[in-house]
């Protein structure tokens, strides 16, 4: 019942809840989609590196696609391709300036495919510090699990998968001009959830 008469039933202005949970027609906005897709792809990592752990024993691969694609389980001290096997420390440095880069422009992401994308690669960096920093043989100088064996020439993890896949993707919005966010620095009030 209304309180005067006259008096509207509805606030005149939308709750605060109702404008902050959705944008967009109840889509979510870019860095909502980067925070989950980041979340996603490091809980995959972890769960596989975890069942890879638990399932699979050195030197005995098991085909998938034939001999093609196998999982083979390896601790990589170093980077793609066992690059860097000596600078296991350099990586972990390497990899949280990344994790920076793509913090700081997240703040500033205003479109859903670069949320999506950066994302990507924020699970992923994550995915493969988490190894970094947790496992043998010791904080910053841990070995990454890798277990997704390529044709025999590479083996890695759902965490290099996204890292590739967003590298690929920002290739592509690159080539094509697609902006980060707002061009003139400015943030539009729903840009962010």
């Amino acid at each position: 019942m209304q309180d005067a008469a006259g008096a509207p039933l509805t606030s005149a202005e939308p709750s605060p809840s109702a404008s902050s949970t959705s944008v967009d027609g109840g889509r979510f906005g870019p860095r909502t989609l980067l925070a989950a897709v980041a979340l996603v792809v490091l809980v995959l990592d972890q769960v596989t590196k975890v069942a890879a752990l638990a399932t699979l024993t050195p030197g005995e691969p098991v085909d998938l696609v034939g001999s093609w694609i196998r999982l083979n389980i390896i601790r990589n001290p170093g980077a793609a391709f066992s690059l860097g096997d000596d600078a296991t420390w350099v990586l972990t440095i390497l990899s949280l300036a990344i994790l920076v880069g793509v913090l700081v422009a997240a703040r500033r992401v205003g479109d859903r495919t670069w949320g999506v994308t950066l994302g990507l690669l924020l699970g992923g960096a994550v995915g493969n510090l988490v190894d970094r920093f947790a496992r043998e043989p010791g904080p910053g100088r841990g070995h990454v699990v890798d277990f997704i064996d390529y044709f025999g020439l590479f083996v890695g993890n759902v965490a290099d998968i996204a890292i590739v896949l967003a590298a690929g993707v920002v290739m592509v919005l690159a080539h094509r001009g697609v902006p980060l966010g707002p061009g003139s620095g400015r943030h539009e009030a729903n840009a962010d959830d």
